[in-house]
């Protein structure tokens, strides 16, 4: 079999990150005098970094020199507490087992901090993926297709030869960016509405789903080059 590659989003895709990211956000919140935010906003924030995570979190008209100490002290924080409540969702790493059993690369790209992505990948997902990045200098965030480029590149993987499998808007447009298909997943941060409002055309609902259309979208793939 051609070598091929599934490329995987972490947050709200392999990993439950929502309740240590929540806990991180108002951590920094409180830290700083400033009023905290329910699960279900902080949901709704994620997707686009830390950053972005913090400028969404903040009260609208907080000081620049404020909402930059929020995001020192959510780094500080969840740097020590990104595990605490973080798990896989249920199915993936039998998944991802699969795959691999069966030829396939794999791969894990973020929007997260790199050095939350590394420690996480290691902890709970240890030697299942062949690459994993996250937020570096110099590589742009998604939906860029920079990490996508990055990924195939270091895994010398042609273009027709990757799928992309995440939980958001920004996946979506990612994966339009760089050419390859989407397979949206309606476990993660966003619910099944929204995602087909945002462009999702293949959703699964459970991990276990995601082995058995792989093919027909690397055909039409492979038939569109």
């Amino acid at each position: 079999m051609t070598e091929r590659l599934v490329i995987f989003d972490l947050d709200g895709t392999v990993l439950d990150t929502l309740r240590d990211l929540f806990t991180a956000v108002n951590a920094a919140l409180r830290q700083n005098g400033l009023p905290e935010r329910t699960l279900a906003e902080v949901r709704g924030f994620v997707g686009n970094g830390i950053r972005k995570l913090i400028e969404r979190s903040v009260p609208a008209g907080t000081p620049e020199e404020t909402a930059e100490a929020v995001f020192r002290d959510f780094s500080a924080y969840y740097a020590a507490h990104c595990a605490d409540a973080t798990a896989p969702y249920g199915g993936v790493r039998e998944t991802v087992a699969l795959l691999r059993s069966r030829g396939y690369r794999t791969a894990v790209i973020s929007n997260k901090a790199d050095f939350a992505v590394q420690r996480l990948v290691s902890v709970y997902f240890p030697g299942d993926f062949d690459y994993c990045a996250g937020e570096r200098a110099h590589v742009r965030r998604k939906p860029a297709p920079d990490m996508v480029n990055a990924a195939l590149e270091a895994l010398n993987v042609q273009r027709e030869n990757a799928v992309f499998v995440g939980d958001s808007e920004v996946d979506v447009q990612t994966a339009r960016a760089a050419g390859i298909p989407i397979v949206s997943v309606t476990w993660g941060f966003k619910d099944r509405d929204f995602l087909l409002e945002n462009g999702a055309q293949t959703l699964i609902d459970t991990p276990q789903a995601l082995p058995g259309i792989l093919p027909e979208l690397y055909a039409r793939c492979t038939n569109k080059n």
